[in-house]
């Protein structure tokens, strides 16, 4: 619309994003594990079969629609950015080790990440500063916009480790929610994360007028003395928050001031306009 000079209504337009299923939309239909493995996009859960229409939508649509629309010349490297970009999912962005990685100089890198945040497909999330102690992270976070894109668009073979697959799919999945649950709200919250330069980190934090959380994601099934550690860092330096850490349980556990949440219950009963479930 943009490009073919279509007049956008300054003024009388309102800005909404639309977002993948979240669990409370679904309902008795949300299952975690088929979450993490085909994502919540409306057009692959309504398919008779997910897994091809997954296929299809990271090769017809990730691929070929962007260059269809002009975004870039060359599709190849595009695909192999993606692929190699899938690595940096969850994780934070280092521009130079993919442009290193995709053999293509920075600047068409940096220029790929704008189209994929242009086109909704991702998203940088930024470090939490406010009233910094401790000297923080310079790098953003990188996050695909659904669980199963990811699945598809990452390479698996034998030198990559499944459990940091599902780890990643895990952790994009929370963002994946959080960002829709902050979008559909009408309360303004910002999601960041924390990362000290001496490594500590914590995977999210939600700032807003009525609520402070820190909320780490472990894909484990228990909870050990180590998995809270960087949440209790964070608390130190900011007692106002409410420390959660999700997993893969089934109890609800409170250890040393942090709620240790089943990350399924938890995604089962995040609604906008909703404080965060504890």
């Amino acid at each position: 619309m943009k490009r073919t000079g279509t007049d956008l209504l300054a003024g009388r337009a309102v800005l909404k994003t639309l977002h993948p299923f979240m669990a409370a939309e679904l309902g008795r239909k949300f299952s975690l594990d088929r979450a993490l493995e085909m994502g919540t996009l409306p057009v692959i859960l309504g398919s008779s079969n997910p897994e091809e229409a997954l296929k299809s939508y990271v090769a017809l649509y990730l691929r070929e629609e962007v260059q269809l629309e002009g975004f870039v010349r060359k599709i190849g490297d595009f695909a192999r950015f993606l692929e190699i970009a899938s690595f940096s999912h969850a994780s934070r962005l280092n521009i130079s080790n993919i442009s290193r990685e995709c053999e293509i100089e920075r600047k068409t890198v940096e220029g790929y990440i704008g189209i994929l945040e242009d086109l909704l497909i991702a998203t940088k999330v930024p470090v939490f500063r406010k009233r910094a102690k401790r000297q923080v992270s310079e790098h953003p976070k990188l996050y695909l916009f659904d669980a199963g894109v990811f699945r598809a668009l990452r390479p698996r073979g034998p030198l990559d480790r499944a459990q940091d697959i599902e780890g990643q799919a895990l952790e994009g999945l929370v963002a994946q929610y959080l960002r829709a649950w902050v979008a559909y709200g009408t309360k303004a919250y910002d999601l960041f994360f924390w990362r000290t330069r001496s490594g500590v980190e914590v995977d999210f934090v939600v700032y807003g007028e009525d609520g402070f959380w820190a909320i780490e994601v472990k894909n484990s099934r228990r909870v050990r003395p180590e998995d809270l550690r960087s949440l209790r860092a964070f608390a130190d330096e900011f007692p106002e928050s409410r420390n959660l850490l999700l997993y893969r349980g089934k109890e609800r556990l409170s250890q040393e001031g942090v709620m240790c949440l089943p990350c399924e219950d938890f995604l089962a009963h995040l609604q906008p306009d909703q404080p965060l479930p504890e």
